[in-house]
């Protein structure tokens, strides 16, 4: 499996009201040191079925979304509970 599908079937299971950070994502995937890989994975991704706006900046920013922007991303995220 190469490093994108494996970054898309960790960021598939990240449930509802949850999220991850960008480094958690590339540590599971086994590549701790590819934060900014997963980002940009995750900025080129248009599959309904890979919920990247569940995926966060370490610092505790949300970062930005491909769909609409990090507006669009907080306003999914306080829909599902993930953030207050």
């Amino acid at each position: 499996m190469n490093f994108r599908d494996k970054i898309n079937k960790i960021v598939a299971t990240i449930p509802k009201g949850k999220t991850m950070t960008y480094k958690e994502v590339a540590t599971k995937a086994g590549h701790p040191g590819a934060s900014r890989a997963v980002g940009n994975l995750m900025s080129k991704n248009f599959d309904l079925n890979i919920p990247c706006h569940r995926v966060i900046r370490s610092d505790g920013k949300i970062g930005n979304y491909n769909r609409g922007g990090s507006k669009a991303k907080l306003t999914l995220l306080k829909s599902e509970g993930a953030i207050n």
